[in-house]
């Protein structure tokens, strides 16, 4: 089993900015890759962005393309997500993700599937008010 803990939400105005963070650990290894998701009201949970282990590998989707930045920290097994110009259509609760570690590797072609991904945070809420 992997757990995996995201945190760094909160409320923030339209253009604001937040970082979320998501620490994953476990007896799966340590070289996973890892991504978010996201889920609003009523929507079908969607891919927001993921990483490789090495982060010379990064995917967003086009919808917050140009306005975050994926990182992350090996050594502990953490990603970042700076999110900014924030607009109310991000408000949602945000995910974590692992891929399995037996599943295939990350790409462009599949990267956003959530079938590839085994191990969920419990979600740190965003919302962006106008």
């Amino acid at each position: 089993q992997v757990q995996v803990v995201e945190s760094g939400g909160g409320s923030v105005q339209a253009g604001g900015s937040l970082r979320l963070s998501c620490a994953a650990s476990g007896r799966a290894g340590t070289r996973l890759s890892m991504g978010w998701f996201r889920q609003a009201p009523g929507n079908q949970r969607e891919f927001v962005c993921a990483i490789t282990w090495s982060g010379d590998n990064t995917y967003y989707a086009d919808s917050v393309k140009g306005r975050v930045t994926l990182s992350r920290d090996n050594d502990q097994n953490t990603i970042y997500l700076q999110m900014n110009s924030l607009k109310p259509e991000d408000t949602a609760i945000y995910y974590c993700a692992i891929p399995s570690p037996y599943g295939p590797a990350l790409t462009s072609s599949h990267v956003d599937s959530l079938n590839l991904y085994d191990y969920w945070g419990q979600g740190t809420q965003v919302t962006v008010s106008s």
